[in-house]
């Protein structure tokens, strides 16, 4: 597997948003969305079904719950104001309702199938290239990019491997881009 790197120009996560909000496929707003927000794996995210965002009674929930394809973790996630609209917005726009249905279907699909994950490569690759992001990008770039962004906002590296269900900090630093360089700068310029 090719390391992949995250998005780290806020600028370009927003400009991304606003290219998908404008296509008429509002299945890809809700996958860079979710994506950058819940930081689940692409397996697990391609996974998600309506019924797993929407109770019987139609309203978006809170939380998700997910057992976790590669680790077998169960997890308690929230979905955010960012995801909550995305899904309104997925909603509205596809009149999809049906609680077995996945999130994320092919769109020349009729079928109730996932989307792929080499689709959903090539349209995070796709979305990237139109915003010019360079550095090699992939589906691991929205978990890595959620990771990434908390870290630029002082989220205290416990939490993030919490959020991204790592087994250690160390890991997680590794994950998120902390580099032996980093660590040896930030010790050099930082007296008490």
């Amino acid at each position: 597997m090719r390391i992949v790197e995250p998005i780290r120009d806020l600028n370009r996560i927003q400009r991304i948003k606003g290219n998908l909000k404008r296509k008429k496929n509002p299945r890809d707003l809700l996958l860079f969305t979710a994506g950058i927000n819940l930081g689940l794996r692409i397996s697990d995210l391609l996974r998600l079904r309506v019924g797993d965002v929407k109770d019987r009674k139609g309203d978006i929930r809170d939380f998700i719950y997910i057992t976790e394809q590669k680790t077998k973790k169960q997890r308690k996630i929230a979905l955010n104001d960012g995801v909550r609209e995305a899904l309104q917005i997925y909603f509205d726009k596809t009149g999809v309702y049906d609680l077995d249905r996945y999130l994320f279907t092919s769109e020349n699909s009729k079928k109730n199938r996932p989307l792929n994950r080499v689709r959903a490569w090539q349209l995070i690759n796709e979305w990237g290239r139109e915003v010019g992001i360079e550095e090699r990008i992939g589906t691991h770039t929205l978990r890595k990019t959620l990771g990434y962004q908390m870290r630029k906002k002082g989220i205290a590296i416990e939490v993030i491997q919490a959020i991204l269900g790592h087994s250690s900090a160390k890991v997680t630093s590794r994950y998120i881009g902390i580099s032996d360089d980093e660590l040896e700068e930030v010790s050099k310029s930082f007296i008490l």
